[in-house]
């Protein structure tokens, strides 16, 4: 594979921080949240994630792109991160089976780079002073041209950003008249969820995310599952007014991720912006129920408050982080309903977690 010339690009923080480098990937300009994943695989998972929508990448593992890229690992319909920053890149990847390098893939896509930066030192500056926004250029080098480009970027607070990714139309998942009916609320999901649901001999009914209850009832589902995606759960009162509805009428529900955050919501239960958020392969999670912990999958800039989960007196925390004591789990009391804040479907990362599959189909089955 022939390497591309090389190209400058450059990296403008919203703090005035500049990082020079060689461009990756679409040649262009491109603003969005800075943040960093500190996970060693599944790069492709991980730019395709519909929750990274908005969001600019920092790859923490020094070498991206040796083993390609594979059509059947994407975990959406195209990249959905608006950048990506990376120490060394490599446009020689290694795998048999890889359709084709990671260069032309996210040129093809758009998705615009910047490689040859000290991602380390890049990290532990966005670990002391924050997620904050950003701009990748390999066309604008002129430091106040930058910075008007990226007072263009919206703040990630109060931004609702699921509009933007969740389906445009129903679809089905699995086959008709095998196993239990989950409607599933499309606020950003990721295609491993539903494989977990289908190996599971579930049917899973995709609804677009401003779905009301009413419309979804109609299917007459056994179960809702609410989807991880991007943006301020704060900022979807739509999808929060839908899940009080599911709640009210005692369907199981449960959520991954910002579905964790929805069902908080609509339970009275405040939500908050971390300061730069759990994005990696490696969370420790302690299951307060059973006593054992977890490593976890985790991609989330927004959290439950776990002091306005702890007033509450219809909810109840199950799983807490080991690293910052934050919420990773909870479950109504007095609804048949639970979620948790990482990921279990786990792509890319541990499997310690995917029992959380088979817990909610125990739930409806013991609802019915």
């Amino acid at each position: 594979m022939k390497t591309p010339p090389r190209k400058k690009a450059i990296l403008l923080l919203e703090d005035g921080s500049t990082y020079e480098g060689v461009s990756i990937g679409h040649s262009g300009t491109s603003g969005g949240e800075i943040c960093f994943n500190t996970g060693m695989t599944g790069y492709q998972e991980i730019y395709t994630d519909p929750s990274y929508f908005g969001q600019i990448i920092v790859n923490t593992t020094s070498h991206i792109g040796n083993y390609g890229v594979h059509v059947d690992e994407d975990e959406s319909d195209r990249t959905k991160i608006q950048g990506l920053v990376v120490n060394d890149f490599t446009h020689q990847f290694s795998r048999l089976t890889a359709t084709e390098g990671l260069n032309e893939y996210l040129d093809r896509q758009n998705t615009v780079g910047i490689s040859e930066i000290d991602t380390r030192k890049l990290v532990r500056h966005i670990r002391s002073k924050g997620a904050m926004n950003a701009v990748i250029s390999s066309e604008i080098f002129d430091v106040s041209a930058l910075e008007k480009e990226l007072s263009k970027v919206p703040n990630m607070e109060s931004l609702e950003l699921s509009s933007k990714v969740t389906t445009d139309k129903v679809y089905d998942i699995g086959s008709a008249n095998t196993g239990l009916k989950i409607a599933v609320l499309d606020l950003g999901i990721k295609r491993s969820i539903l494989k977990n649901f289908e190996l599971r001999n579930c049917q899973c009914r995709v609804f677009p995310a401003n779905t009301s209850f009413e419309e979804m009832e109609k299917w007459q589902p056994d179960g809702y599952f609410l989807s991880n995606g991007p943006g301020d759960p704060a900022a979807m009162s739509y999808a929060v007014d839908t899940v009080k509805t599911i709640l009210n009428k005692e369907r199981p529900t449960f959520g991954i991720c910002l579905g964790n955050q929805v069902l908080a919501l609509a339970a009275g239960i405040d939500t908050y912006k971390m300061h730069h958020g759990h994005r990696g392969l490696n969370h420790p999670v302690k299951n307060l129920k059973t006593g054992l912990s977890e490593i976890t999958s985790q991609n989330h800039g927004f959290v439950v408050s776990k002091e306005s989960l702890e007033k509450s007196d219809i909810a109840e925390l199950t799983h807490i982080d080991l690293n910052d004591d934050t919420v990773e789990g909870l479950r109504l009391k007095n609804k048949p309903a639970f979620a948790v804040q990482y990921h279990p479907e786990s792509s890319p990362g541990p499997h310690d977690s995917t029992y959380l599959f088979d817990d909610f189909i125990q739930l409806i089955n013991e609802h019915k």
